[in-house]
């Protein structure tokens, strides 16, 4: 009987959980921004800054002024390093190229990365806080 019992048990489907966020969803947040900025979508890229865009250290409207002169952008992205974890927040490192051309044709490029944050899922009543967003950005110019 415990035997029978044990083998209903392993063969029982284990519940859904709600899969967390990880390393490619972090990539995946870091492509989209880059899209959005590229279809001219600079609320939703905005957006994808942590507090609703306050992370990015500027007004909308500057950052939107901030891609004025840029005529095209595009990432490519590369796995993630540096994941950390405390006690329910989340940071993980993307690392980038970044390559821009601006209106008057002139074409440049960007190498560095982007931090991203989340809290872990239940812990804040907004779903959108268990999701990447973009904390930080250190990009540099290559030459």
């Amino acid at each position: 009987m415990r035997l029978a019992l044990a083998l209903t048990l392993l063969a029982a489907p284990l519940p859904a959980f709600a899969q967390e966020p990880g390393p490619q969803d972090a990539r995946d947040t870091v492509q989209a921004y880059y899209a959005a900025i590229e279809r001219g979508d600079f609320r939703t890229a905005y957006g994808l800054w942590g507090r609703g865009g306050q992370a990015s250290g500027k007004s909308f409207a500057s950052f939107r002024q901030g891609f004025a002169a840029t005529a095209h952008s595009r990432v490519e992205t590369r796995n993630p390093i540096n994941a950390d974890a405390g006690m329910s927040q989340r940071w993980i490192t993307v690392p980038v190229d970044v390559y821009a051309t601006l209106k008057n044709g002139k074409r440049q490029h960007f190498r560095g990365s982007y931090t991203l944050h989340r809290v872990v899922a239940g812990v804040s009543a907004s779903r959108a806080d268990s999701l990447w967003h973009l904390s930080k950005a250190r990009l540099v110019a290559v030459r």
